[in-house]
């Protein structure tokens, strides 16, 4: 028979080991429901990802940036043929405007940060925006987790106008928006006269499809 002493230090043992093998990373799926990622121990705060902004920096950054505010929202009747009943918020989160209710001339693009032909097309949409005064220019951005980098990108290309933000695509049944860029040119009855799916390729190409779709 073992002594009282040797068989406690062989628990000891078996316990220590078992505890070793529990230290050792996780499979996949066991444990936790979620597997954290890890910072490399020479990583600083200033490496690590910076926290999303409040809606209150968001409104401030979109006013430093120059970006117009939002048009007023409308209780006018739905029209056939018009923008879906469906308010969105201003991009930043002040305001909230029903699409229902605008009424044109009035050219609506659809855009995020991280998409490369709305980047390429964003000059001529700006220079169409300050160019003339007959159409107004609504951005939506669309699909976007980040609307603080859509307020920087669209400050970067002076994009001034208003945007609204669409972060969950609920205009992508409505709409039939398979991809953006995706610009709606809307009359003054509120009727969708034109759709642009894809990109602009220069100021002129812009005129052209807005005096198209208007009559002109």
């Amino acid at each position: 028979m073992r002594s009282p002493r040797r068989l406690s230090a062989a628990v000891g043992l078996v316990l220590a080991v078992l505890l070793a093998g529990c230290a050792g990373p996780m499979l996949p799926g066991v444990g936790t429901g979620t597997i954290v990622p890890s910072v490399p121990a020479s990583a600083s705060a200033s490496t690590l990802p910076a926290p999303e902004p409040e809606p209150t920096d968001l409104v401030a950054a979109r006013k430093a940036a120059g970006i117009a505010d939002c048009p007023p929202s409308s209780k006018a009747p739905a029209v056939a043929g018009g923008l879906p009943d469906i308010t969105l918020e201003c991009l930043g989160g002040d305001t909230t405007v029903r699409l229902a209710g605008l009424r044109g001339p009035m050219l609506i693009n659809l855009w995020a940060q991280w998409c490369e032909p709305c980047r390429a097309e964003s000059a001529h949409l700006a220079a169409f925006a300050t160019s003339q005064s007959k159409v107004a220019v609504l951005g939506i951005d669309y699909s976007d987790p980040q609307p603080a980098l859509a307020i920087e990108f669209a400050k970067l290309t002076s994009m001034t106008y208003p945007h609204l933000a669409d972060e969950e695509h609920t205009l992508k049944g409505p709409l039939g928006v398979v991809g953006i860029p995706y610009t709606l040119l809307i009359d003054a009855d509120g009727k969708i006269v034109a759709k642009h799916p894809g990109q602009f390729v220069s100021l002129e190409n812009v005129q052209q499809w807005v005096a198209q779709g208007l009559g002109e």
